[in-house]
């Protein structure tokens, strides 16, 4: 005697329902919006990328609604949209928070201390990698390069660095987050949303008084291989000897400039949190 499907543990499950439109206010707007990302190319289907981050300025992530939207205005399948939609992290697929929060994991950052930072956050706050916590506020993620191995350990913030952390400074971060505290990035405009980042991303002005003239350049460390080009002497640097002994290096004592943010932590990372130590555990030639 044969068994049925169900029998054996097996759904077949039903086909998946068309997805909802947006309201006909908000399909209007964004239609409008739509119409002048594309016009900036050549092929229409160029302006997918930018429009996937203007759907994404709706919701907070990229629904089904979006990306039927940007198939029906591009003239694409929405087999075409899922596949970009999927392909780059930068596209949410779920409900996140108003503050995506990045921690470098990859290999400086995570030595200088990227590991220690998003293991303690996840417990600070209660979520585990691409989770938000329960008032909407923080999405944690860790990241596979935030491109600022000179600022190492790094944490990004929608998009804005936030650099040489510690395991305190970047609790004191999220906490400022969630009470809504101001929050300065230390290079880069003040922060806003993630919806608005959304949008300033799919190419419209950022439209907060004073926002682009914040957004700065490369910070010291970034140019300090541009500096020895032109031949000016780098200033003295301590390095600690492993073996404790003395040293004579004057130190350099950063301008206001190069710390920017009251997040900021101090350039000797593994020093100011001596309990996740950046260097060897064993002395040498152990």
């Amino acid at each position: 005697m044969s068994t049925s499907s169900s029998e054996q543990g097996v759904s077949l499950g039903m086909p998946q329902l068309p997805a909802p439109a947006y309201p006909d206010d908000v399909r209007e707007r964004l239609e409008r919006d739509a119409r002048a990302v594309i016009a900036r190319y050549p092929d229409s289907r160029s302006a997918l990328l930018p429009l996937l981050h203007l759907v994404q300025s709706e919701e907070g992530h990229v629904t089904r609604t979006g990306m039927q939207f940007c198939a029906d205005v591009l003239g694409l399948t929405t087999a075409e949209v899922t596949a970009v939609a999927t392909f780059y992290t930068m596209y949410r697929r779920k409900p996140s928070g108003d503050y995506q929060v990045g921690v470098c994991t990859n290999t400086l950052c995570a030595v200088m201390g990227g590991d220690a930072i998003f293991e303690e956050l996840q417990e600070h706050l209660g979520v585990g990698n691409g989770e938000t916590t329960g008032d909407g506020k923080v999405t944690l993620e860790h990241i596979e390069c935030n491109a600022a191995c000179d600022y190492a350990p790094v944490v990004m913030v929608n998009w804005e660095f936030f650099d040489n952390q510690t395991v305190d400074s970047a609790k004191r971060l999220v906490d400022d987050l969630r009470e809504g505290r101001p929050v300065d990035p230390t290079r880069g405009a003040r922060l806003c949303t993630f919806k608005e980042t959304a949008r300033i991303l799919a190419g419209f002005p950022d439209e907060r008084p004073g926002a682009v003239d914040e957004s700065g350049s490369a910070g010291p460390a970034s140019l300090a291989g541009l500096r020895l080009a032109k031949g000016e002497a780098p200033p003295a640097r301590v390095v600690h000897p492993r073996d404790g002994g003395p040293h004579d290096t004057a130190v350099h004592e950063p301008s206001p400039t190069e710390h920017l943010s009251s997040h900021d932590a101090p350039h000797d990372t593994s020093a100011s949190d001596p309990s996740h130590s950046a260097g060897p555990v064993a002395e040498e030639g152990e």
